[in-house]
């Protein structure tokens, strides 16, 4: 009779061994690979260790009273039949979230309103996430510091104005979330709010366009006799306006990474050294799929 139980696994185990130190000894430069990894693995976690309780503890103590947070209702992590309609707006500014929050659907939409521009992550260790309030209290909401197997949102939505400020803001959030949460994106949780520019109408009708091109067709419709605003931001457009833009007929790109795409060399392309020119170039194109169904 052959070797069973603890045996089995004990030969499996040191079998396993020797070939590994046979290959290490033989391909210097992958064991090199290696041990750098885990020796950053080991600082990371000895970094995180010291602060991720205190974090932790200062999360669960503003949950209750997190103004950055407007929850809903029901959650992606639940067994409601409504849990795939559930989502989180991720805002910049009092006036867009006040707007969001005064229009949204309180039993599926969720809003957490940013302070400004948030920190430029790349290139830093998770420990940035517990030190840095803002990132610690959006990893807390969306449940998501284990993974995302307990994601409370099944829709992560940047809204912010479709300006360069609000395109950087959207930059710097799609590198948080490749840095430290890449399956979010993978499993295509993540996407990007699209809002009028224009508003165009008359005495009887009110079209509401998202390029120049719409604007131009609506004024061929409802002819030269028309009135047309243009929206700076979110903050501008009305409570009552708003409530047309995410609800049945909410535009929503996705953010995509291919299968053959690399985390480390995305973030490179988008957030390394890159000149001003360059970075202004990767804002305005920067790359999400068209997706207008909610």
């Amino acid at each position: 009779m052959g070797p069973e139980g603890p045996s089995v696994r004990n030969f499996i185990m040191n079998f396993v061994q020797k070939e590994l130190g046979n290959f290490l000894h033989k391909n210097g430069q992958t064991a090199d690979i290696l041990l750098k990894r885990i020796q950053e693995s080991e600082r990371e976690r000895k970094a995180i260790s010291g602060i991720q309780k205190l974090a932790k503890q200062r999360a669960k103590k503003v949950s209750l009273h997190n103004k950055k947070l407007r929850d809903c209702r029901i959650h992606y992590n639940t067994t409601h039949e409504l849990k795939e309609n559930s989502s989180i707006f991720i805002t910049e500014g009092d006036s867009a979230s006040g707007s969001i929050t005064k229009s949204r659907d309180v039993t599926t939409q969720a809003v957490f309103s940013l302070r400004g521009k948030p920190l430029n992550s790349y290139g830093l260790t998770k420990k940035i996430v517990y030190e840095n309030e803002e990132f610690n209290l959006l990893q807390a909401a969306l449940n998501i510091e284990e993974g995302i197997d307990e994601l409370r949102y099944n829709k992560v939505i940047i809204s912010t104005d479709a300006d360069v400020d609000g395109m950087h803001i959207r930059l710097l959030l799609i590198t948080f979330f490749l840095q430290f949460f890449p399956e979010l994106i993978k499993k295509g949780h993540l996407y990007i709010l699209q809002t009028p520019l224009f508003r165009v109408r008359n005495k009887k009708k009110t079209m509401y366009c998202y390029s120049e091109q719409e604007r131009d067709a609506a004024v061929k419709v409802l002819g030269t006799s028309t009135e047309i605003t243009r929206f700076k931001g979110l903050g501008e457009i009305s409570p009552d306006e708003f409530k047309n833009f995410i609800g049945e007929d909410i535009r929503l790109d996705s953010v995509i990474l291919n299968k053959n795409e690399s985390v480390a060399d995305m973030l490179e392309f988008y957030m390394g050294k890159n000149t001003p020119d360059r970075q202004d170039f990767i804002i305005e194109h920067l790359h999400v799929e068209k997706d207008e169904v909610y």
